[in-house]
């Protein structure tokens, strides 16, 4: 496969974009090479602007549940357009998705819609913070929640050491006011709120984590993640920017049955479009501007172009049997690699749940953020470059998650299967 018109197009970029991407998962650099510049999609396919046809993995990272310029969503979209793309004034659009939204979710009374999930959990722990009347919060290694400040913290060199700035730019002010857990070990969290009882304003926690590769949360981990939370007066927040409508109608919260204070969403409720929204409980939202004293605004919050592409999306997957293919398929497809790996290789870790799944390089059973780190990048690196040969579009990184689509199909799990097995006989 050719690539030279997207190298070309790299070298332009790279001399106006800082690194040539406009998100740094693109560079490609963690897979050992240089991205590809998409020209078209469709369905289940990305096209190159070399002519080059993949069957996408990504799906732009989880928010295009239904493929690629689904018709009812374009049709949305071009119509909404046509009426204006911007209003700076409230639209019949954001209320209609926004009862959509708390309709689906039973711990979200009040939403409110912001640009992006960045903005939706940073603006989720201003108020939280504003709410308790404390300063610390709790996040967990491994989950992601943007490149807010307060979000870029790594873990301490000591269980409840503070954390410490993960990029340059990061205040250790900023550090000092996070605490940094391990996801699935409740008692790090218990030794946190012990020596800070009265501190902690929240946690927040992908409930699912699916910026680690995919991790499952253990029985009762975030049960008692919400009795401990509740017990000392601190907010639990879920941050659904992926799962939220990705596994079910509704998010990960209505599979466990267990409700947070607060909840940040993104992805699927813009279907692909930029979106992000917070909600919560009506004590709590009430506390937001102009309502409340807690301020936050966003010129394009609520814009309409994504209010439409969200409704239409939702309105589509109100339509149950789509989770129940995809979820089918994803098995299928995740089961047979296995068996492909356990015949010729024996070191590939699967992880799956509903419509995602993530490919480990590693020989251990994955379930943290320290099993994570067991997996070889390299290996992974090469089956990423081997595979887009083979016309599959694998994420750029070994810590992304797979997402499969409504329209993805037999054909693409069978092609798949039949690359990866050319793949791993070449090994």
């Amino acid at each position: 496969m050719g690539r030279e018109i997207s190298d070309q197009w790299y070298g332009r970029a790279q001399k106006v974009i800082p690194g040539g991407v406009n998100s740094p998962v693109r560079a490609f650099k963690s897979v050992g090479s240089t991205p590809l510049f998409i020209e078209r999609a469709q369905g289940s396919h990305l096209y190159d602007v070399d002519g080059n046809e993949y069957i996408d993995y990504i799906g732009s990272f989880g928010p295009l549940i239904l493929g690629h310029s689904h018709p009812q969503v374009v049709e949305a979209i071009a119509q909404a357009a046509a009426k204006g793309t911007s209003y700076g004034a409230p639209c019949a659009a954001e209320v209609e998705l926004a009862e959509m939204i708390c309709d689906a979710f039973p711990a979200i009374d009040k939403i409110r819609m912001v640009n992006s999930g960045t903005e939706a959990t940073m603006s989720a722990i201003r108020l939280a913070r504003a709410y308790t009347g404390r300063d610390l919060m709790i996040k967990f290694e491994g989950c992601y929640h943007g490149h807010a400040d307060s979000f870029l913290i790594q873990a301490g060199s000591g269980l409840l050491t503070a954390g410490h700035p993960s990029s340059p730019g990061v205040t250790a002010a900023v550090a000092e006011q996070t605490i940094v857990c391990r996801y699935n070990d409740i008692e790090s969290v218990k030794a946190a709120f012990e020596q800070y009882p009265h501190d902690i304003a929240a946690v927040i926690v992908e409930p699912i984590p699916a910026n680690m590769g995919l991790i499952l949360p253990i029985p009762d981990f975030l049960e008692e993640l919400r009795a401990i939370t509740r017990r000392f007066g601190a907010l639990l927040i879920f941050d659904e920017v992926i799962t939220g409508f990705r596994l079910i109608y509704g998010g990960y919260q209505t599979i466990s049955g267990i409700e947070p204070d607060l909840t940040t969403l993104g992805k699927v409720i813009g279907g692909g479009l930029p979106v992000g929204a917070y909600g919560g409980r009506f004590d709590i939202m009430s506390k937001v501007a102009p309502e409340g004293p807690v301020y936050q605004a966003g010129t394009l919050s609520g814009n309409p172009l994504a209010m439409a592409a969200g409704i239409a999306t939702l309105k589509i997957l109100q339509d149950r049997d789509y989770y129940d293919r995809i979820e089918v398929l994803t098995q299928l497809l995740v089961g047979r690699l296995k068996t492909l790996c356990e015949e010729r290789l024996n070191f590939f870790a699967f992880n799956e749940y509903g419509s995602m799944f993530t490919m480990f390089c590693t020989d251990e059973y994955v379930w943290d953020y320290q099993s994570v780190m067991s997996s070889d990048t390299k290996i992974y690196a090469r089956f990423h470059q081997e595979m887009l040969q083979e016309g599959v579009y694998l994420p750029p990184s070994q810590f992304e998650v797979c997402f499969i689509s409504a329209a993805h199909d037999l054909i693409d799990v069978e092609r798949t299967l039949q690359a990866a097995k050319r793949v791993m006989d070449r090994w």
